[in-house]
């Protein structure tokens, strides 16, 4: 199981015109290029693997459903992408996660279970789901078709972006980052941030394999148990540099993209921000920095952007 650059490639056609080609802004103030994935579907840039999956569905899969299992802009996308293909959805999320994002998941139609205790006893009930129905599991982050979606990414950075040399992304489970690598395919840099308090991707490359980790950061979308083992294949050997950020510098991140670039992202999204903004990687030219979603509580927005 493997992506290669040819699937980015076909992902993007499957999707043409089916989702938003997200702008990217010139920061003068940060010195990087902004890819404002934000403004995506369903509000994050988890639209693009959900749709590019579903829509590869067979008729036997369409009829038996599927299911997921995420804290929350993944839910959110696999239940737009399910409405959009005709095909009943079943979430597994957890006690504690995001009430905005389960009445979004709700209101694109789909049926969602909170009755687990943790991301991990979730994880556990969908692989129950899927053997006593039959569902197909559309995995946020170790699905060759997601990964392949969120490459696309890449494709339009290359196209926007002058002298284009590096990117730096929020890593989770690994869907996104292992998607960029693949288009990319050595043609730029590629830098991972991981909170310090959720480290499930830099874990496993420094292990070789899915680690599980306990975590604790107001990045919540950054915050899985462990990575995916196809992003960790994707993305070893070198072929990803990985920074920590403080749940410090990632509020500051939000605050800036806020006050000085007008984007009202979530944490998870501000977290590459945090990263160049802390100085733990370079800004320049050809530096592109991807705010990757805007799905936050209001009331803790409005928090992190006093200070508290």
């Amino acid at each position: 199981m493997s992506v290669f650059p040819a699937d980015v490639e076909r992902a993007r056609a499957v999707l043409a015109g089916r989702i938003h080609r997200t702008p990217t802004f010139r920061s003068s103030a940060l010195g990087v290029s902004l890819k404002a994935e934000l403004f995506q579907k369903t509000g994050s840039f988890k639209a693009r693997g959900a749709l590019n999956r579903l829509a590869a569905l067979t008729p036997d899969e369409r009829e038996r459903g599927v299911v997921t299992w995420s804290a929350g802009n993944h839910a959110q996308a696999v239940a737009w992408a399910a409405a959009e293909e005709g095909v009943d959805c079943l979430l597994q999320m957890w006690e504690g996660v995001s009430p905005l994002k389960v009445e979004a998941t709700r209101g694109y139609g789909a049926a969602v279970d909170l009755s687990p205790p943790d991301p991990a006893a979730a994880y556990g009930r969908v692989l129950e789901i899927v053997e006593e129905q039959g569902r197909v599991f559309v995995h946020p982050h170790s699905d060759p078709l997601v990964v392949a979606g969120h490459g696309t990414i890449a494709l339009e950075l290359l196209e926007d972006v002058p002298d284009f040399e590096t990117v730096v992304v929020g890593t989770g489970g690994g869907g996104l980052v292992s998607g960029i690598v693949t288009a990319l395919d050595g043609r730029a840099r590629v830098v991972g941030v991981a909170p310090e308090r959720a480290q499930a991707f830099p874990a496993g490359l420094a292990a070789g394999h899915s680690v599980r980790v306990e975590t604790d950061t107001i990045a919540d979308g950054l915050a899985p148990p462990f990575a995916g083992e196809l992003p960790l294949e994707l993305c070893r050997g070198g072929r990803v540099e990985t920074v920590l950020v403080t749940e410090d510098e990632i509020a500051e991140g939000m605050r800036f993209l806020y006050a000085r670039a007008k984007l009202a992202c979530e944490p998870a999204g501000a977290a590459a921000a945090g990263a160049v903004l802390a100085g733990k990687v370079e800004a320049g030219r050809g530096v592109a920095v991807i705010v990757s979603g805007g799905n936050v509580d209001p009331e803790q927005a409005a928090a992190i952007l006093r200070g508290q």
